[in-house]
């Protein structure tokens, strides 16, 4: 399975070729999966290199770093962040929460300093010169928090990611296609109303691109975005499912907008984090993405996101930065994904139903 993931990584999603930088990144514990990149990286021609991410390390550094040190802006970082052609980003846990007990101002400091790093992503990423895409390695501590078994945590991990499939590629054609035509249905939308429990918001998207996440960013993918208008949001959302940002859980989060800025904010856990998350610059309080999810391999919530925005049958809203590709223009150092079911839940495309109980209406794709 690994090796037939190192393909689709190498093959499908980022088309490594001779001479390309590569950078792969995770935790020790991917080390199976990273041989299997490094080996077809190699036989592809690319030169790879492994960045390895520990959460102690991480930790350490957040928990015993003067201010000084936090606002530190690394030119070396700078430099891979603008040079390397293709980015490989392996998420593999080992614990899930291991800032937890982190200020979380001592977060907002440091996603100040590195806000650069996220811009030159954002707009290597709308040009064109980089090639990257987030896939997950299955732990035992995502199984653990996903509330599985580390069996039944890897099979589903695998079949989300389709390589119970004979040709993964086939198939991961076959979803991209599916999701196309939802794409340009809504490219001709202008106003889209999202109507559930406790939810009742207006976004405009107007003029606004959307993007088939078809895997070749994320791994899996499944999910149609776009960049709402950043002044377009009125109404009021509440989100289902906890919302996880840097380990840290927030629950029922509840959001007020008006013209486009969250004027009020709530959680049942973690209201304290999230307000401050909200002060970390002037775009955080914006919407940077609107999503539906479209992977119907992915059925339940795992607090591991790159799986749970992909659910078939929600969709997500990120506070924060837009993909400049959307034509979005909100900036921030934070992009954050929270998620509703939408499976009991209706949109409303310039005033006409064309999704209900999580699925688009098949006689409006037609």
């Amino acid at each position: 399975m690994l090796s037939k993931l190192a393909r689709l990584i190498t093959e499908y999603c980022t088309s490594v070729k001779s001479g390309d930088e590569v950078l792969i990144n995770s935790t020790h514990e991917a080390y199976a999966l990273v041989r299997e990149l490094w080996r077809e990286v190699v036989r592809r021609g690319g030169y790879p290199r492994w960045s390895i991410n520990d959460e102690v390390l991480n930790e350490i550094f957040y928990k015993y770093s003067a201010e000084e040190l936090l606002r530190y802006y690394s030119k070396i970082d700078e430099f891979i962040a603008e040079n390397v052609d293709v980015r490989i980003s392996v998420l593999s846990s080992t614990h899930s929460k291991y800032l937890v007990s982190v200020d979380p101002e001592r977060l907002k400091l440091r996603a100040q300093a590195t806000r650069k790093l996220s811009e030159i992503f954002m707009k290597r990423d709308s040009e064109g010169t980089l090639r990257w895409v987030v896939t997950a390695y299955p732990t035992r501590a995502m199984a653990q928090e996903a509330g599985m078994s580390p069996l039944e945590y890897e099979e589903f991990v695998f079949k989300s990611l389709k390589l119970y499939e004979d040709d993964p590629v086939s198939a991961w054609i076959n979803q991209a296609n599916t999701q196309q035509k939802i794409a340009d249905v809504l490219g001709k939308v202008s106003e889209l109303r999202i109507v559930s429990q406790d939810t009742d918001l207006l976004l405009r998207v107007d003029g606004r691109v959307w993007i088939n996440d078809d895997g070749k960013n994320n791994m899996p993918g499944g999910e149609v975005f776009t960049g709402p208008h950043e002044d377009s949001a009125e109404g009021v959302v509440k989100f289902d499912f906890p919302a996880v940002w840097r380990g840290v859980e927030v629950r029922n989060v509840k959001l007020v907008f008006s013209k486009g800025v969250v004027v009020e904010a709530d959680a049942e856990v973690g209201s304290e984090f999230l307000k401050k998350m909200l002060e970390t610059d002037e775009g955080a309080r914006r919407i940077g993405e609107l999503a539906f999810g479209l992977n119907y391999d992915i059925t339940r919530y795992t607090k591991e996101i790159l799986f749970d925005e992909k659910i078939g049958g929600t969709i997500h809203l990120a506070l924060g930065a837009s993909y400049i590709k959307t034509g979005g223009t909100n900036k921030s150092s934070i992009h954050w994904d929270l998620i509703k079911d939408m499976r009991k839940g209706k949109v409303f495309a310039d005033g006409e139903l064309i999704y209900e109980n999580g699925k688009f209406i098949m006689e409006v794709l037609k």
